[in-house]
């Protein structure tokens, strides 16, 4: 039925954003997607960092910033210090090194639970997809649009489809949580 498939899409695009915002939580890795944020002064203006160097991270606890332009490997180390991510760059006058230092017990936790957050909130966007495709569904039953066992049918596929999101959730959330807690 067309109303299932509408909210299998809904349901979709909800785990798509609770994946999106897993993305941004710092694990223990070391991750160019964590200079992301990082404005440098050059050129007479703020520039993204990645407009003025390339990020890679060559093993799992340094990042290797590389300018395009060696002018303003200074200018790039101390955006990186000043950014507020706890992180001591330094220069060896052609490339900038960051070492990522290992998250603590407590901020692991404090990670998780921001985790759990997230996935609850993606939960809730997705029971309320299915509140509102049973609604729709309750609605065509009241004006004898569908019989009863359409309806209830299609109730069925529908709470189907919740239970299937939900547990995408779960096995996302499940993942993220162990590489946050991984030493």
């Amino acid at each position: 039925m067309e109303i299932v498939d509408e909210t299998r899409t809904r349901m979709d695009e909800a785990v798509d954003a609770v994946r999106r915002e897993f993305a941004t939580v710092r694990t223990g890795k070391a991750a160019p997607t964590i200079l992301d944020g990082v404005l440098v002064d050059a050129y007479g203006g703020r520039m993204p960092l990645n407009q003025v160097a390339t990020v890679s991270a060559p093993d799992a606890t340094l990042l290797a910033v590389q300018p395009f332009d060696p002018s303003v490997i200074e200018a790039i180390e101390k955006a990186i210090r000043s950014a507020g991510l706890g992180l001591n760059p330094s220069n060896n006058g052609t490339l900038i090194r960051v070492p990522i230092p290992p998250l603590n017990e407590e901020r692991r936790r404090e990670y998780v639970r921001l985790l759990n957050k997230m996935a609850e909130d993606g939960k809730i966007s997705i029971r309320h997809a299915r509140h509102a495709a049973n609604d729709f569904v309750k609605l065509m039953l009241k004006e004898h649009e569908i019989g009863k066992d359409d309806a209830h049918r299609t109730m069925t596929e529908v709470q189907k489809v919740t239970d299937e999101h939900i547990g995408r959730i779960e096995k996302l959330l499940g993942a993220k949580e162990k590489e946050v807690m991984a030493i």
